[in-house]
């Protein structure tokens, strides 16, 4: 039995307020399009068809990778018209399931329920029962069998239609050629003048056929984003689940509320967070790290035992275990810390290898730099690797200190056991073992005074 998945996501999102389109707008990180094609992937249907319309290109060019059939809406004559512009694309194809790019938390398991719900028939439909059923199309059900009859608009609902709160999710799946038929005779006489896919249901039901029925787990798998409060309340929800699956998995939250995944997260043993990590892309955290209020960390390794401190920002770094990072340190991309390294407040680490047991604890700026074991680099010491067109490598030895407000200015090698003296401009190497000293000689100017304000005429 063969598959296709229709989503459709040609609508312009006039609420969203937005050059882009509403389908790309971000929800956990993600577009809300990639949600809905992640989930439909997790089914391995044979074959997976985007109809697009408003901005179709913009959609089109973000999720080219995506290895899916494109066909556009050129007119929005409504869901049941847009379903039929990819009728063509799905012919050899037995069943459809049509989802919408606009309802991005479907889960994978409901789909799966509906698809086996409706096995031996030719349709079957996910409803679900809320207590505020208003904006959605009602489920009209036979009162004595509980038969479904068929799905009425709110617009073109009447007053006893109005009071059911079981509604229609949008979501069916049905045999490709009964569907195919069933599309070519949807008319437009209702409240919107528009080709109503939910018309297919009273269809078949004339047809004498039953119709099936499943449910989501909950009313937010089949909430659409119609407005950026709709999206800011889905993002509060996904954040929530998120961080409930991270407690599940072993993790402290000082608040789930106050996290924010936008990305994936993995994690060992025994890591604490809190309040306001903001992760983004693939970090992976080892067990016993604990990770201090209000970080941004993204596409990151951190190793066992590692603690970060209040503050920071690290993004494309790898820290080794046992390390220590911040307050209000900022680790840039390819930024590698070794074994039990500690990096300090207001210290900028890009492009640069830390060796173990090494030290940057204050006001320092690394760059383009390798630094080996058991250094101490003072506070104020910047590598001075831009000359106006090209990096240039600076390479510290182990056991090197280096004294406070030190410039490196690279290219240049400090050797093995060197001591850099405090205020030093380097820009030659330094020899292994020995201290080197680069200043201007100190002068007194005696007699010099300071100047004094011209008093206010």
């Amino acid at each position: 039995m063969t598959l296709a998945v229709v989503v459709l996501a040609a609508g312009q999102g006039k609420r969203m307020r937005s050059r882009r389109p509403k389908v790309l707008h971000r929800l956990a990180g993600r577009p809300l399009l990639g949600h809905v094609l992640d989930t439909a992937q997790s089914l391995h249907p044979d074959r997976i068809v985007i109809v697009y319309g408003h901005e179709g290109e913009q959609v089109r060019a973000e999720m080219s990778q995506r290895g899916c059939s494109w066909v556009e809406q050129k007119e929005r004559l409504g869901t049941g018209h847009a379903v039929a512009q990819a009728m063509p694309l799905i012919r050899d194809m037995d069943r459809v399931l049509v989802l919408y790019g606009d309802v991005p938390l479907i889960a994978t398991g409901t789909l799966a329920r509906l698809i086996e719900a409706s096995a031996s028939g030719p349709i079957g439909v996910l409803t679900s029962v809320v207590e505020d059923p208003t904006g959605y199309g009602r489920i009209i059900r036979d009162v004595n069998t509980g038969r479904i009859l068929r799905s009425v608009e709110q617009k073109d609902a009447g007053p006893q239609e109005l009071v059911v709160n079981e509604v229609n999710t949008g979501i069916l799946v049905a045999e490709r050629n009964r569907l195919d038929s069933w599309l070519g005779r949807l008319r437009s006489d209702n409240a919107q003048g528009e080709h109503y896919l939910t018309d297919v249901i009273a269809m078949a039901v004339e047809e004498g056929e039953s119709v099936a029925s499943a449910e989501p787990g909950c009313i937010e798998e089949v909430s659409g984003v119609n407005d950026r409060i709709q999206l800011a309340a889905l993002e509060r929800f996904a954040q929530r689940r998120l961080a409930e699956q991270l407690m599940r998995d072993g993790v402290t939250l000082a608040d789930p509320a106050r996290i924010d995944i936008r990305g994936r997260l993995e994690t060992g043993e025994d890591v604490t967070i809190d309040i306001n990590l903001v992760v983004e892309g693939l970090v992976r955290l080892g067990s016993t790290v604990s990770i201090g209020p209000n970080c941004l960390i993204r596409d990151s390794v951190i190793a066992d035992g590692v603690e970060i401190l209040a503050g920071c920002v690290i993004e494309g770094a790898t820290i080794g275990p046992g390390s220590r990072v911040g307050p209000f340190a900022r680790l840039r991309p390819e930024a590698k810390l070794a074994s039990e390294t500690h990096v300090g407040n207001f210290v900028e680490i890009k492009k640069s290898t830390i060796g173990d047991r090494s030290k940057v604890n204050h006001l320092t700026y690394v760059g383009d730099a390798r630094i080996g074991s058991g250094v101490n680099v003072g506070a104020g010491t910047i590598t001075c690797n831009y000359d106006g067109a090209n990096k240039h490598l600076t390479v510290v030895g182990d056991d090197v200190f280096i004294g406070s407000n030190t410039a490196l200015v690279a290219p240049v090698t400090v050797g093995k056991g060197a001591t850099i003296g405090a205020g030093s401009v380097i820009n030659r190497d330094a020899p292994a073992g020995e201290l080197t000293v680069a200043r201007a000689r100190q002068v007194t100017v005696n007699g010099w005074q300071r100047p004094v304000k011209a008093p206010k005429t």
